[in-house]
């Protein structure tokens, strides 16, 4: 739920801004409020992941390659083409985008808008999960602890060390990178304790240093460049969605009874339908934006530090109550997620 909550909040942050020709004293404001939702959000799809890898990493599940992927591709095949669909038609109608052969081929191949980039991530991450599982099933913990150090090392240490020196290493040293370190850090962590007052020491200084970071980067060098700290990847991203999964993981059942049926219930409903809320997040985010709804709510009308939450908040209502509606259709609850 947490993860679904803050990648709402992320493109709530990230909505386009209309290019300023004068630095006034609110524009500076607007800044630092989109920095601040920017870089809290941040470890929302670590989060994904690595709960991704909690579950399909365990070195229990004994199936065959057969069953894992026809599981797999009962679970997103549907979700993929349904959701590809609706983002073409979005696409055409909505932004008048051109809907042409070459569109619609290019479409399937990289994605139709941009928060598919997910479904391919999360594709590779099924390729090489049945090899994962013998690693874990088969390694020792001094082993496990190595491969995270190289992952670590090669995706987060070098390019900040590339950054602010004169000289770098040749990224090919370093073929264990990328989102399969947060995939199996899911499962890893699951028997790794940690004092709770050091993870939130460690959540701080990864949230504090991704804005303070963020800043001076965009001061001093600005460019490209002012993205760094921003990367999933990035040192100070990794230890923040680090520092969070591990408190989110470690909150006790019994913590939930003395919370109403209602939010229970909301929790639930939350968790159990993630990928629809996040397919359907844009279109409904988008379209409160542009005022579809006979009211804007955008950072073009709105104070960022009161529209990020606010939107963020009507659009995860919204995606939940369509979502449910549409899964008491027999046909549709089986394509949407």
């Amino acid at each position: 739920m947490v993860a679904i909550v803050l990648v709402i909040v992320l493109h709530a942050a990230i909505e386009p801004h209309p290019i300023v020709t004068e630095i006034t004293q609110a524009e500076v404001w607007r800044w630092w409020t989109v920095n601040i939702y920017n870089s809290l959000a941040r470890p929302c799809v670590p989060l994904f992941v690595m709960v991704s890898g909690a579950l399909l990493l365990d070195p229990r599940k004994d199936e065959s390659l057969s069953v894992f992927f026809r599981k797999r591709l009962s679970r997103i095949a549907g979700p993929f083409m349904f959701w590809s669909v609706a983002y073409f038609v979005w696409g055409f109608f909505i932004n008048n985008e051109a809907v042409s052969y070459e569109v619609i081929v290019q479409g399937f191949i990289s994605g139709p808008y941009y928060h598919f980039w997910f479904f391919y991530m999360l594709v590779g991450l099924y390729l090489i999960t049945p090899i994962l599982r013998v690693v874990v099933a088969n390694s020792n913990r001094k082993t496990l602890k190595y491969f995270i150090a190289i992952w670590f090392f090669g995706t987060a240490v070098v390019p900040l060390v590339s950054l602010q020196a004169s000289v770098s290493l040749d990224s090919n040293l370093f073929v264990l990178v990328g989102w399969i370190g947060y995939f199996f850090l899911g499962q890893y962590l699951k028997k790794v304790m940690v004092c709770k007052s050091i993870l939130y020491g460690l959540l701080f200084l990864g949230w504090s240093s991704t804005i303070v970071s963020t800043y001076f980067i965009t001061m001093y060098v600005g460019g490209l460049s002012s993205y760094f700290f921003y990367d999933y990847l990035s040192l100070n991203v990794i230890l923040a969605s680090v520092a969070l999964f591990m408190l989110l993981y470690r909150i006790p059942n019994h913590k939930f009874e003395n919370i109403s049926s209602r939010f229970k219930r909301l929790i639930h409903q939350l968790g159990q339908n993630t990928l629809p809320i996040y397919m359907l997040h844009v279109m409904i985010m988008e379209a409160l934006q542009r005022g579809f709804f006979g009211f804007t709510i955008s950072v073009t009308t709105l104070n960022p530090a009161v529209e990020v939450p606010l939107i963020t908040a009507i659009t995860l209502v919204t995606c939940l109550g369509i979502v449910l509606v549409l899964k008491k259709i027999p046909f549709v609850e089986k394509i949407i997620g």
